[in-house]
């Protein structure tokens, strides 16, 4: 009966993602905004770091003899607020910890508005729940200080010990402050050079640059804009100011539709999810696939000298039974021209997804999968 019903499940799982293969055949190419599929040169986040200390926790801060540096830390920010600590002092801190603080300083940001900051602890505190960020100064990568950082932490996990157990759940060392830092320092964003904005598509591929290219002169006339390369397209505009705002916004919300997207195949190694996308194919190729594996069991076994005996003494032994199992498979023929063929070819052999990270690599070597294959 449990055969039978893991056997059903099996099946009915391979119904639905065959099911969900052909869905995604049969929806037509769709257009999509250049919103979307682009980005303006030059308009960016700019990547913000600073280190920072953690105060107010419940004694799951830092140890101070392994993490000399949280103290060293402490130290001068306290020389800096006119407290002086004689040299040689030991301070066993359990309520403040060692951070980085994170942040992405949008486009266009001003001073005086906030952004949201990340902070991760760098030595070994067991938790961040609780604490408070001390002021803290973020920098880009010229040195610059461009947000100052402080609040309280919010952490998303939980976590209780108690007699030497422990129980936990989520990350206890990574924490957030919604609009915890405010912006000090502006950084410059030029909309385009003198006459041209640079369009650049978030994919390389010359049909979608050549479309939105094409889908630009239709709306605001031949020769505005020309598609320098497969990612680049440069749009004649309006001088800068309100005018060159208000072409940008009409521009943004032209429909294009996309060029088909490369035959790729992603397999993550480590989960074994493998994705493909509609324009996978692959020639007539035979797959032989069986799996082979290994059971061993061991329980224990209690050996008593004979009654009345004054000799000897109770064992415990440990005994083990090794066992081999070879699921036959038989020589199957794959061949299709689509994605749900190939689903439903590699799923008429049992293939799992861990099978078929190797099936895949065996067809591309073969020459028989027409796709870019990439494991991440």
């Amino acid at each position: 009966m449990m055969r039978t019903t893991r056997a059903v499940r099996a099946v009915a799982s391979r119904l639905l993602l065959l099911g969900l293969a052909l869905a995604a055949l049969s929806l037509p190419a769709h257009a999509e905004r250049i919103k979307d599929l682009a980005s303006i040169q030059g308009v960016r986040f700019n990547q913000l770091i600073g280190y920072g200390l953690v105060v107010g926790l419940d004694g799951s801060g830092d140890q101070t003899t392994q993490t000399p540096f949280t103290v060293q830390s402490l130290i001068s920010m306290l020389g800096q607020l006119g407290i002086n600590i004689p040299p040689g002092t030991s301070l066993q801190l359990k309520n403040v910890a060692a951070v980085m603080v994170t942040a992405a300083l949008p486009a266009f940001a001003q001073p005086g508005q906030t952004i949201d900051v990340t902070i991760s602890s760098m030595g070994n505190a067991k938790s961040l729940r609780g604490g408070t960020l001390l002021l803290t100064p973020l920098k880009g990568i010229d040195g610059q200080i461009y947000a100052m950082a402080q609040g309280n932490i919010l952490v998303g996990g939980v976590g209780a010990s108690a007699n030497n157990s422990s129980v936990q759940v989520n990350h206890l060392s990574v924490g957030r402050i919604s609009a915890g830092a405010t912006v000090e320092r502006a950084v410059p964003t030029p909309l385009g050079n003198g006459d041209y904005v640079q369009i650049e598509t978030n994919t390389t591929d010359f049909t979608t640059a050549r479309r939105v290219a094409d889908a630009i002169n239709g709306r605001f006339g031949a020769g505005t804009a020309s598609a320098v390369d497969a990612r680049t397209v440069r749009v004649r505009a309006p001088v800068p100011g309100d005018e060159r705002v208000g072409f940008l916004a009409q521009l943004e919300s032209i429909d294009v539709t996309p060029g088909q997207s490369q035959a790729k195949v992603i397999i993550n190694a480590r989960t074994g999810s493998v994705v493909m996308n509609q324009s996978v194919t692959i020639d007539t190729c035979a797959v032989a696939h069986g799996n082979l594996s290994v059971i061993i069991s061991t329980e224990p076994v209690i050996s008593q000298p004979s009654p009345f005996s004054t000799q000897g003494q109770t064992v415990q032994a440990e005994r083990s039974q090794i066992e081999i199992r070879a699921d036959r498979s038989g020589l199957t023929m794959v061949q299709g021209v689509s994605l749900a063929e190939v689903v439903k070819a590699l799923n008429a052999i049992g293939a799992s997804p861990q099978d078929l990270l190797a099936i895949l690599q065996a067809m591309k070597a073969a020459g028989a999968l027409r796709a870019e294959l990439e494991i991440i």
